[in-house]
């Protein structure tokens, strides 16, 4: 096998490190930035949580494609759903730059379950990053069975992060 896919890959490790880290920081600063003189945008947090919906789903059609040998149609499913994750991110962002923080409003076990399921999407939409980056990049670089090796981790956790996405939305939307 040549290592050609390899040293191809290597350009890209710079910007795989750089987004993976760079990334959480701006978002945990913009979290903290309000912009002064405008309302909150509540009609985002439907809309965001429908892309992490739509990025559900496109991964899983995305999935069935691969089984399916429909490679093309892989990529573009997931194209897709790198897209759809990223005007998710952007929207998130843009609502926590014109709102305060919503509390969750009731005691009980919903409550814990809620904080278990924000928690986990938090840390995991992180540590997705990386897994997301690399795996495409193998994807590019026509490194196929690292490419596949690697996929059979990030799907199953950019998968949970775009459905507990929804999940949380569905538990805090009462609160709003």
């Amino acid at each position: 096998m040549s290592n050609q896919p390899l040293e191809e890959q290597k350009k890209y490790n710079k910007w795989i490190v750089l987004l993976s880290i760079a990334i959480p920081v701006v978002v945990a600063v913009l979290f903290r930035v309000r912009i002064p003189n405008m309302g909150p945008w509540m009609f985002l947090p439907p809309i965001y949580a429908s892309t992490n919906a739509i990025t559900a789903i496109l991964l899983i059609f995305a999935y069935w494609a691969i089984i399916q040998n429909k490679i093309k149609l892989h990529e573009t499913l997931i194209k897709i759903a790198m897209g759809f994750s990223i005007a998710f991110l952007v929207m998130y962002v843009a609502y926590h730059m014109t709102s305060d923080p919503t509390p969750y409003g009731e005691d009980g076990v919903l409550k814990y379950f809620y904080y278990v399921i924000l928690i986990t999407h938090i840390l995991l939409s992180v540590v997705v990053i990386p897994f997301v980056l690399i795996t495409y990049v193998r994807a590019i670089t026509n490194d196929i069975e690292r490419h596949k090796k690697i996929a059979k981790i990030t799907f199953p956790l950019w998968l949970y992060v775009a459905v507990s996405g929804v999940m949380v939305y569905v538990l805090i939307s009462p609160f709003y």
